[in-house]
């Protein structure tokens, strides 16, 4: 059982014991704590805060229990219910709000939830911000409200529509295009919000839908997180309907996958760079993503004529550095894609989109569009932290090794060899080290990554 506490918000397992688990107790503290940030930071006596959540079984007890503590410090709350990251960061903005909370554990498995906080552009806040509300949790400096100036509740369940309308509105997206090319395509839902909002969207759209796992129970089917080990029905269903290809989205729906119509993965690195792609064919100009991502965007920037910029793992890094050179399209490797005229998160539905414009306009196979762009595997392993390893003194370590390699350690530790990268990493949201390593082949790939892993767990011991 497990609570982590970080910058990007608290993350852990229901159940167990407050202060090792995310208990009734943790969410309420947690919720406190944001509340007191924004009654801090915000310089007006009504503030107003938008949460919404995914279908996760524990989805509805940790939002009552964080609306009610809201409402309990005198904030307004717009309840979106059942929703996706995505669209509570478009409903910020909207609504005028001065902040916004999700209620998701993203790609995690259905016994985590987390709260994922917001700011009132209903982006991530930044490190400095989140150390603050880690401080004010952790001194527990609530002031809660008397009985006549508490919050008021508001519930909303207008905002996936409006975000699909967000989505057809976008200069670059031709909903009679897409319709004229009578695309088949399936979509796992993994049985939450994504399996209600990508089927509205693709069927705004013209596409005829496949629907698999669309069902909003919260009971995964397999593994939620987007990669090929856990997505063996959608690829068998895919080729099974002559669909001319799948769709897979996280339970919160800002990381994007797609399948081929030969039932093979399409890459979710490969996400960014077939929708950056068209993007840029459009409209000239830079493109980010983070250490940790595949070389194939810079080489498809490059062509285009645009610049492109590796910024540190985590969304609020990778928007930062796309304000800063002026990107007009970014996101990460995982398969989150941030096109800034919608809005700066990771959005699965601009995605589908884009990666649907660029099919209707390209014409031909899923499985051509990908043999098109520069060949690069990545082998995405994990290693599971067991208390008293010192993460930092084993990354030092790792540097120090390859010292006369190419280092950045802006974010972790990248080695850059000539043909070939392997990125180390604690992770934010699992205890975890992550290494990522990219190669011409899968088998060089994965070969980096063993002896990386093994070198690991040598000077670990």
């Amino acid at each position: 059982m497990t609570l982590i506490k970080s910058i990007s918000g608290i993350r852990g397992t229901i159940g167990g014991k407050p202060g090792t688990n995310l208990t009734p107790v943790d969410a309420v503290k947690f919720a406190a704590a944001y509340g007191a940030f924004l009654r801090q930071q915000v310089e007006k006596k009504d503030l107003k805060v938008v949460i919404g959540r995914d279908a996760r079984i524990s989805g509805e007890m940790i939002q009552a229990l964080v609306v009610n503590t809201l409402l309990g410090m005198g904030i307004d709350v717009i309840d979106l219910g059942l929703s996706t990251t995505p669209t509570v960061e478009i409903a910020v903005p909207l609504e005028k709000a001065d902040g916004g909370v999700i209620l998701t554990a993203s790609h995690n498995p259905k016994q985590w939830n987390a709260l994922k906080l917001l700011n009132a552009k209903g982006e991530f806040l930044n490190a400095a911000e989140g150390e603050l509300i880690l401080n004010l949790a952790e001194e527990e400096d609530f002031n809660f409200s008397e009985v006549d100036h508490l919050g008021e509740l508001t519930a909303n369940d207008s905002y996936m529509d409006i975000h699909i309308d967000e989505v057809l509105n976008l200069s670059l997206i031709e909903k009679d295009t897409i319709a004229k090319s009578g695309f088949k395509v399936v979509v796992d839902g993994v049985n939450s919000s994504g399996g209600i909002v990508m089927p509205m969207l693709l069927k705004e759209l013209g596409v005829e839908v496949i629907e698999l796992y669309c069902d909003p129970t919260g009971h995964f089917p397999h593994n939620p997180e987007p990669l090929k080990e856990h997505l063996k029905d959608i690829c068998e269903l895919v080729v099974k309907e002559k669909a001319d290809f799948g769709i897979v989205v996280d339970p919160d729906v800002d990381r994007l996958a797609f399948i081929s119509e030969d039932g093979e993965m399409f890459g979710e690195e490969y996400t960014l760079v077939a929708c950056a792609d068209y993007v840029l064919s459009k409209t000239k100009g830079n493109t980010v993503s983070n250490l940790s991502s595949t070389r194939a965007l810079r080489d498809v920037t490059q062509k285009h004529g645009g610049t492109y910029t590796a910024a540190a793992v985590g969304e609020v890094n990778v928007v930062a550095q796309m304000k800063a050179t002026n990107a007009v399209i970014g996101g990460e490797g995982n398969g989150g894609i941030i096109y800034p005229e919608s809005h700066y998160g990771r959005d699965a539905l601009v995605g589908t989109a884009l990666f649907l414009m660029l099919m209707a306009e390209r014409g031909g196979k899923v499985s051509e569009l990908k043999k098109s762009y520069p060949a690069y595997f990545m082998s995405k392993k994990k290693i599971e932290l067991t208390p008293g390893i010192d993460v930092d003194k084993i990354l030092h370590q790792m540097a120090e090794r390859y010292k006369e390699e190419d280092l950045n350690t802006i974010d972790g530790v990248k080695i850059d060899f000539s043909d070939s990268w392997v990125h180390l990493r604690k992770s934010n949201t699992e205890p975890i080290i992550r290494v990522y390593t990219e190669a011409p082949s899968q088998d060089s790939a994965d070969a980096l990554a063993k002896r990386i892993m093994d070198e690991i767990g040598s000077i670990s011991q």
